[in-house]
């Protein structure tokens, strides 16, 4: 696993303290489910989105998520949950869509890694 720098655990640290999470298994019952009623936001970079992704889920880089979130998820109570490699950029993210206004945000703990993990359902193009 990867080893992160002090300021950046520090800041995903703080954002954690200011959002809300959920879990692999809860996200991956809700989908099996058929749970329309969330977006399922991929913040992961291009490489990594191309390299395979959670089935239903759609890519709005970390790095793009400010200027791009509005267009694409207009509605700001509509439930959004982010995801990226392990659940440290996801944070970062659920805080600065709060701080724009976003209402029902969540960031998924674990992230990418452990939803591989567990052998649940991913795509590739």
């Amino acid at each position: 696993m990867k080893k992160h720098n002090e300021g950046f655990l520090r800041m995903v640290n703080q954002s954690k303290s200011r959002i809300r999470e959920t879990d692999v298994p809860t996200v991956a019952a809700r989908l099996k489910q058929g749970d329309a009623s969330f977006v399922l936001v991929d913040v992961r970079e291009d490489e990594e989105w191309a390299e395979g992704r959670i089935k239903g889920a759609v890519h709005i880089g970390k790095g793009v998520i400010e200027r791009d979130v509005e267009t694409m998820i207009p509605d700001k109570d509509r439930e959004i949950i982010l995801y990226c490699g392990g659940g440290f950029r996801s944070a970062l993210a659920a805080d600065v869509l709060q701080q724009m206004g976003y209402q029902n945000v969540l960031s998924m703990d674990g992230g990418w890694r452990v939803w591989t993990e567990a052998g649940l359902p991913t795509q590739k193009d």
